[in-house]
């Protein structure tokens, strides 16, 4: 296979687990509001924020990602496609998601619900970082503090979603089992799968189309 073909079908790979991947990370989270038992900390606030709104949680996910994209003009962050489509797909699926997906009322149901919902978010993680279209919205606003503030990633990230999931509670978003898991398993689980679907470099000696495209976005 040449160069340029090898080029071509890589662009469409990634293309591929973009899209499945932001489709499947609204879904997770739609499956997880089913669950009931807690939700991850950004779903906490897009709850809360629904609750307050009457808008939907998938519609009230985009206005969210769309503010904290224009959060990133003073931190001079640079969106690429994934950051764009990460606004716009995750509500769509999330909304998707719940019109077709019923309530449970069980226990056992719901926490096979909750933890199904864990697991396929951590696939999707893997899937939308490993495509290489730049971050989400929320992970560039946590790269970029870091950045000007000089606190470490982890620091940042936890007084983040600290102050995320402590908004969306007092709003009325749901915390429970279900966000302590998330918490707990998403980074080992987003790992694993970022290795999984690792899409290999394009060697230096090959003709890329697409290879400035690639350098004038973040990498995931």
């Amino acid at each position: 296979m040449s160069g340029s073909s090898r080029s071509t079908t890589q662009l469409f790979r990634r293309l591929a687990q973009l899209y499945v991947g932001l489709a499947l990370y609204g879904a997770s989270s739609a499956v997880l509001v089913r669950g009931g038992l807690g939700l991850e900390p950004w779903g906490v606030l897009h709850q809360g924020l629904a609750e307050r709104t009457g808008l939907t949680i998938g519609v009230v996910s985009i206005i969210v990602g769309a503010a904290v994209l224009l959060l990133w003009i003073p931190i001079r962050q640079r969106p690429g496609l994934g950051t764009v489509s990460n606004v716009v797909v995750i509500g769509i699926a999330m909304d998707g998601t719940l019109a077709l997906v019923p309530e449970v009322h069980s226990l056992t149901g719901r926490i096979a619900v909750m933890l199904g919902g864990i697991v396929l978010n951590g696939v999707a993680t893997g899937l939308y970082i490993a495509a290489r279209f730049g971050p989400g919205p929320r992970d560039g606003l946590m790269t970029g503090l870091h950045k000007v503030t000089g606190g470490s990633i982890r620091l940042v990230r936890t007084a983040i979603e600290i102050a995320v999931v402590v908004t969306g509670f007092l709003l009325g978003g749901t915390i429970g089992a279900g966000t302590v898991v998330y918490a707990l398993a998403i980074g080992p689980l987003a790992q694993f799968f970022l290795r999984l679907f690792a899409v290999p470099e394009q060697k230096p000696d090959e003709p890329v189309a697409d290879a400035r495209r690639d350098r004038a976005i973040l990498p995931g």
